[in-house]
């Protein structure tokens, strides 16, 4: 009876623990997202003279939100629960993993100072400015004194955090949980080794047939994908991204060019993936470190999976024709979806921009940012050489010379908010979704046995006339069962690709992929 007693009491002390941790999780959730539209804000609509007046309020914010993550009652009711039994005390899974996230953030977060929160905050808006004004004006030197800053702040924070670790390991490991620049080593020389011939033999070929003009379908073939008006909203930004508060307040943009209407077409979808994640997040565990997305890499996966596996294959171009056609009726008649197909997927030459570049040169432009920022936070280089820099890499991955800094290393917002291990997100998301989107059919290496597990073209027969069709319903559903409500459970990427495909993240799944495209594209 006693021991009945006692058993039951602990189980009751460890569920009290559990939901007072959650409530103060909730808190910081909640002012999480108000600096969520705070940078949103910035990136669509502050005046221009209100840049200082923004960067003091988010230093100020940053500051009230360090000292709500780092409280001491968060480490103490951490250090109770993680000593105890959590299953044994009736924590679910979900719950589980809840507090290991949780004391994988404060760990983080109690080595940084909330002085150097705020700073980091306050150079964010000005990092950003400066990247606007420099890349208007095509000069480098204006951006490169606070990008020293940064560099400086990003080594500072790696000291703080984990002094034993390599300092791109520790900045990584913010984006993508687990994942080293020894894997990335692994992954990119794999992938630099497949891609190289393969675009040799395709720019040997020339372009595939050119096709239509690509209207500003945007906002029209977002809510068709599934994005919610009433849980978001859709505008226009120098660099297209999303962000926002909430589920329920998800905030996504794109961009136009007056000589490239692909790019907002492709760019919507992209971050509509993006978005469909935001809003398909577990509400039953809302505001607690398990609902948060597990990195960027899988973000990235369900943005590029809906852009690349969907936009760009030949059902969504027999999708978008008739839908173009209906706002553009001067477009010819005799453009066949094959037409469309085969435009959508041109191998651009040069491709300069990594925004605009095609599916197969991008990875090229991810392993190029991969090599000059992790050169650049551990010492190896300096911040004044990477316009040169730049310029060698781009001649010897992709063939071609940016002729100005805003074609060249001023091109993306990243390095302006120290965003650090950020880049090599993209690829591992352009291959993760490729595995979850295919692997029905790739061959899974897994040590010496060879496997196959579901996939979405698997679990779901018929998809490719669904999205013909314009039903894109059912993959939303199943992407929202199988990565979005999962949220932060699995520790990893690996650990989610083995749950959905049945291996960790297989390189060669994506490499045959694109060959296998492009060279019936190319007939090679």
């Amino acid at each position: 009876m006693a021991a009945a007693a006692a058993t039951a009491a602990a189980a009751t002390a460890v569920k009290q623990d559990y939901e007072a941790l959650c409530k103060k999780l909730k808190e910081v959730s909640a002012l999480s997202g108000i600096s969520g539209l705070l940078g949103w804000d910035e990136m669509v609509f502050l005046p221009s003279n209100a840049v200082n007046s923004r960067a003091a309020q988010k230093s100020a914010l940053a500051g009230v939100l360090h000292e709500k993550q780092t409280e001491a009652e968060i480490g103490q009711l951490l250090q109770r629960l993680q000593a105890a039994n959590l299953a044994a005390e009736g924590l679910n899974e979900y719950e589980q993993a809840t507090v290991r996230e949780a004391a994988r953030d404060y760990r983080k977060l109690t080595a940084v100072p909330k002085e150097l929160a705020q700073r980091e905050a306050e150079l964010e808006s000005r990092g950003y400015q400066a990247w606007v004004k420099a890349r208007q004006d095509s000069d480098f030197s204006q951006f490169a004194p606070v990008l020293q800053e940064w560099v400086d702040l990003r080594r500072e924070k790696a000291r703080l955090v984990d002094p034993s670790r390599p300092v791109y390991d520790v900045l990584l490991d913010d984006y993508e949980k687990g994942v080293t620049a020894a894997r990335l080593d692994e992954v990119f020389g794999q992938v630099k080794a497949g891609l190289v011939p393969l675009l040799a033999d395709l720019r040997a070929r020339g372009k595939a047939p050119s096709g239509v003009e690509i209207g500003r379908l945007c906002h029209k073939i977002a809510v068709a994908l599934g994005f919610s008006l009433d849980s978001g909203r859709l505008d226009v930004s120098v660099h297209p991204f999303t962000g926002g508060a909430h589920p329920t307040d998800v905030r996504m943009t794109t961009r136009f060019k007056q000589d490239d209407l692909t790019e907002g077409i492709t760019g919507a979808i992209h971050e509509t993936g993006h978005a469909l994640y935001e809003q398909g997040r577990n509400l039953e565990y809302d505001g607690l470190p398990v609902n948060q997305a597990l990195g960027m890499g899988v973000h990235e996966s369900q943005s590029l999976l809906w852009e690349r596996m969907v936009g760009l294959s030949r059902p969504f171009a027999a999708y978008l024709l008739p839908l173009m056609r209906e706002h553009f009726p001067q477009l010819p008649t005799e453009q066949s979806p094959e037409d469309l197909y085969a435009a959508l997927n041109i191998i651009k030459d040069p491709s300069m921009i990594r925004v605009e570049s095609d599916e197969v040169t991008y990875p090229m432009h991810i392993i190029l940012r991969y090599e000059l920022e992790k050169a650049l936070v551990e010492g190896s280089i300096e911040v004044a050489d990477l316009p040169r820099l730049w310029n060698e890499k781009m001649k010897e991955y992709l063939g071609c010379e940016p002729e100005s800094d805003a074609r060249g290393v001023l091109q993306d917002v990243h390095w302006s908010a120290g965003l650090f291990g950020y880049f090599p997100t993209y690829s591992l998301g352009a291959m993760y979704a490729t595995q979850i989107f295919k692997a029905s059919w790739a061959r899974l290496l897994m040590g010496d046995a060879v496997g196959y597990k579901t996939a979405a073209e698997k679990e779901l027969p018929g998809l490719a006339d669904d999205i013909a069709a314009g039903k894109f319903e059912r993959l939303k559903g199943w992407l929202n069962e199988k990565i979005h409500k999962v949220g932060s459970l699995p520790a990893s990427g690996d650990e989610l690709m083995t749950s959905v495909t049945g291996a960790p993240l297989q390189p060669q799944v994506f490499l045959d992929y694109l060959r296998d495209k492009y060279s019936q594209l190319y007939q090679l």
